[in-house]
């Protein structure tokens, strides 16, 4: 009865939270388990670089963040409102891969003592892209809200899984394989049917291929996820949702375009011409104005070569 209590509690002071504070709501998703939802668009001033989703677990030994903020101040952007839900110190941080708000918070939470992990994957694909991301940051977030931010590594890696405990919770880490990144991973919590998705999903927003991503290998990692029938999926963007979202707004999305881009290719069809696919049927997802067309041509690149 005493827990119940407690969970209602929580739920009221969660719906006294200024929800869109500094860009970010705080989510309910299973006891103990949130999503804190970033804005959908481009980074900004304003969000410091925290245009993504990002998780918060409360554990009896200590409070576990997956992902850390997209800047040194984007993390400290986060941590004041973790504070709205737990005293409890950030114990342990996972990066769930290489984009910038999948890890370039680290340095804020290795000063607070936080211990950090990321697959080798990830690790080695934000060497390789921290220079520029961080580059970009001070042009999109402007000098105030970039100032601190350096790279800061992991200080345990994986290679495809690794399975901790932290105060009576298991975490199941897991890399699939390159998604929107080379390194993403998704973190399944059995026991709460929650799985944490970083860039493996995106839900309400149209999702990004890039030139480090591979599309093809991208549907392989969400099948692996949805092989695991979570009752709640945190996707990297968007809100807390279920599998069937996640699905169409990610999976039937990727399906959808590779399938176009092949058909054009086969029927000789130019890098020019794939501004011509029609990609309507997901004109609802957040940004697609602004990526649909890049998206295309990037698939394209990696389908000419396959």
């Amino acid at each position: 009865m005493s827990r119940i209590r407690g969970l209602f509690a929580a739920l009221a002071l969660l719906a006294s939270l200024p929800l869109a504070a500094a860009g970010l709501e705080v989510q309910p998703v299973a006891e103990g388990v949130y999503a804190i939802v970033g804005e959908m668009d481009q980074r900004s001033p304003e969000n410091l670089g925290n245009n993504a989703t990002f998780g918060l677990v409360i554990t009896a030994a200590g409070l576990v963040l997956v992902d850390p903020g997209g800047t040194r101040a984007g993390a400290g952007q986060l941590h004041a409102l973790i504070r709205t839900l737990s005293d409890l110190p950030v114990v342990l941080v996972i990066n769930t891969g290489g984009q910038d708000h999948r890890w370039l918070g680290n340095g804020y939470w290795k000063a607070q003592g936080a211990r950090i992990v990321a697959s080798e994957a990830a690790v080695a694909d934000q060497h390789a892209r921290a220079r520029d991301q961080i580059n970009a940051l001070w042009q999109l977030v402007g000098e105030a809200g970039a100032r601190g931010t350096e790279p800061v590594y992991a200080d345990e890696t994986f290679g495809e899984a690794l399975d901790l405990e932290l105060g009576g919770v298991r975490f199941e880490l897991r890399h699939p394989g390159p998604a929107h990144t080379p390194g993403d991973s998704f973190v399944w919590l059995p026991d709460r049917g929650v799985v944490f998705t970083g860039d493996i999903v995106y839900v309400e927003r149209m999702l990004g291929v890039g030139a480090q991503s591979h599309s093809g290998r991208w549907l392989e990692a969400f099948e692996a996820l949805a092989a695991l029938q979570p009752a709640h999926v945190v996707p990297g963007h968007g809100h807390a949702t279920d599998l069937a979202q996640a699905r169409a707004d990610t999976y039937d999305y990727l399906r959808f375009l590779r399938a176009a881009v092949r058909e054009l290719l086969d029927a000789g069809g130019g890098m020019e011409e794939v501004g011509g696919i029609d990609q309507s049927r997901f004109d609802y997802l957040a940004v697609s104005d602004q990526i649909a067309g890049r998206n295309a041509q990037q698939v394209y690149a990696e389908l000419e070569f396959e």
